[in-house]
């Protein structure tokens, strides 16, 4: 199967993800400046879940910028992936509405769990299907950031428990963490066209 019909999939479930986020926030019932101030929980909950499928998309991307030929395998693993995602609007709904309390901090610490293991899963089966000298293998190296983040979101589950302040500040680093993009994949395709 061509790759651009994987990604084409994907983008689109992506942008529905999105447009799904952002049509939850309510408009305020009033006219004044003060009537924004109960959204403040719900845009901050957006923003960050926002920053997270870009960092997903982005990645994806790239790591599918890497893949020669895709299997059924890959298929159902990139759809595992998305399952989870599209849960990101249900959990970043759930925590603005109820203002970053504990429970609706530890599901959506969840689903981002959920999320990394399942992109995990679908890395691993690239690497699988296209062998050990592929870009992606010579790419990821240790991958020390994919191998933290799963970690910080259990310290962040737990910790929505202690405070979910807390949570939320780990759920930050760890976007902040993957802002930055990673230009390994993008220097060894560069590299490998050379």
């Amino acid at each position: 199967m061509n790759k651009n019909r994987l990604e084409a999939f994907s983008d689109g479930v992506l942008a529905i993800v999105i447009t799904i986020m952002v049509l939850e926030i309510k408009f305020p019932s009033g006219d004044e400046w003060t009537d924004l101030q109960p959204l403040i929980p719900v845009f901050l909950s957006y923003t960050l879940s926002f920053i997270y499928i870009g960092i997903y998309w982005n990645n994806h991307h790239h790591m599918l910028h890497t893949v020669t030929k895709v299997n059924g395998k890959l298929m159902w693993a990139n759809l595992h992936l998305l399952f989870w995602l599209s849960l990101i609007p249900f959990t970043t709904g759930w925590v603005g509405e109820n203002s970053f309390a504990a429970f609706p901090m530890a599901v959506y610490g969840i689903i981002l769990l959920m999320s990394a293991i399942a992109y995990f899963i679908l890395q691993r089966l690239i690497l699988h299907s296209q062998g050990p000298d592929s870009i992606l293998a010579k790419a990821l190296g240790k991958d020390l950031k994919g191998k933290l983040s799963p970690i910080m979101y259990l310290l962040a589950i737990g910790a929505s428990w202690i405070d979910p302040a807390i949570s939320g500040a780990i759920y930050l680093f760890v976007a902040l963490m993957w802002l930055i993009p990673d230009l390994r994949i993008e220097k060894m395709i560069i590299a490998e066209t050379d």
